[in-house]
């Protein structure tokens, strides 16, 4: 038999009006029902808990309980008994028992009982099989097997979103759907890094000193509902100084999701690793290290870039130009000579610009060229800044 949760009592109300036939009759007899719950008589949902009549759903991740009974029926007293429950599933067979001792001797009308409990961790079909042997009185050794099929299902879909910011930080976002028939309290949903880097969950806010979850004071999950998560993973200092290193790191990390269903059934899952595609910086990378969100027009203002040489083993020698577009010019000289710029090093650039158009304007125009390679790279649309009238106070 297996071993779950009592459920909460439900019943069929049947009602009707005060000037039909039977009048006030059927609603005090649901008044009169001990099952029903004071003064909401018409609710399905009961007071009361009643033992599971059939064996239920289990789901991926649960914990399986079953109790194994072993009853003599007959008059005689048997030997040398022995039980063993094993789980079949498609990928191996589990040894669930308790002990594997055999038991001395069993009187008539006498059982062994054992209770085996057993955290599901794959999906589709599994067996239970009890296998019994024992010597009769005359000495005679008998054996006798049953089985028990059922199903295990899925109780979540997990989908996954990467986003690589520039800075070298990884957004992921992960989409949790229910997809059982019955609500679930969401008791954990955190994400293990792997060893490159660090996580912050973004998934709470700070009110009044306090941190909020976003999902508000209820973190129940209600069926084929949806739920995103987001988490953001920065490269620990010491490898985040390595540009070749971190660049092609595509494992992230492991989610580590935790729920309880009706009356506390515990359930947990945990992703196998997640896997990024590594971004594709190319030989040369350039990001923005600090940029003004709002500018004056036709003043000038300053942006720091950083320019990473992504190559382990080629050493190059940069040229800056400076392209001026429609809206935004650049101050200073164009063509100059970076110098060389060894494998996975960096070298930071202070930069000026002006704009001449009001709005969100698009900082582009870049190039570096390799004088060993005769190699330009092109880098547009970098960033954007918001540019006012000077007669608008820009907060700072």
């Amino acid at each position: 038999m297996r071993l779950t949760k009592p459920t909460l009592f439900t019943n069929i109300p049947v009602t009707c009006e005060e000037k039909d036939l039977p009048g006030d009759l059927f609603n005090q007899l649901m008044r009169d029902d001990p099952s029903t719950v004071n003064g909401a008589e018409i609710l399905m949902l009961g007071e009361m808990l009643t033992l599971p009549q059939n064996f239920g759903n289990i789901f991926l991740g649960e914990t399986f309980s079953s109790y194994i009974s072993v009853h003599n029926d007959s008059n005689q007293v048997v030997k040398d008994i022995l039980v063993k429950a094993d789980l079949q599933t498609s990928s191996q067979r589990l040894n669930l028992s308790a002990s594997n001792a055999a038991v001395a001797e069993l009187k008539p009308d006498c059982c062994i009982d054992d209770v085996i409990h057993h955290e599901v961790k794959e999906i589709g079909t599994h067996i239970l099989v009890c296998a019994v042997s024992y010597t009769t009185q005359g000495g005679e050794k008998m054996y006798f097997r049953k089985f028990f099929k059922f199903q295990v299902l899925k109780p979540l879909d997990v989908k996954t979103k990467f986003y690589n910011a520039e800075t070298d930080e990884v957004f992921l976002e992960a989409q949790i759907q229910n997809i059982t028939t019955s609500p679930m309290f969401m008791e954990k949903v955190s994400l293990e890094p792997s060893i490159m880097y660090n996580v912050a969950e973004l998934n709470s806010v700070n009110q009044a000193g306090e941190c909020v979850t976003t999902f508000g004071s209820r973190a129940y999950l209600q069926p084929m509902d949806t739920r995103q998560y987001l988490y953001c993973l920065k490269p620990k200092k010491e490898f985040a100084e390595k540009a070749g290193i971190i660049k092609g790191v595509t494992v992230i990390g492991k989610l580590d999701i935790v729920w309880k269903t009706n009356l506390g059934e515990r359930g947990r899952l945990q992703t196998s690793q997640l896997q990024r595609m590594a971004p594709g910086y190319g030989d040369v990378r350039l990001s923005l290290e600090a940029i003004p969100d709002t500018v004056n027009l036709e003043e000038p203002f300053h942006i720091t870039c950083k320019i990473t040489n992504c190559s382990s083993e080629r050493t190059m020698d940069l040229v800056l130009e400076m392209c001026n577009t429609s809206s935004i010019h650049w101050c200073g000289i164009s063509g100059r000579q970076l110098g060389k710029l060894h494998p996975s090093s960096s070298l930071c650039l202070a930069l000026t610009l002006l704009s001449s158009v009001q709005g969100l304007q698009s900082v582009s125009g870049l190039r570096l060229t390799d004088t060993f390679l005769k190699r330009t790279y092109e880098y547009d649309d970098i960033a954007q800044v918001c540019v006012v009238s000077s007669a608008v106070k820009v907060e700072s």
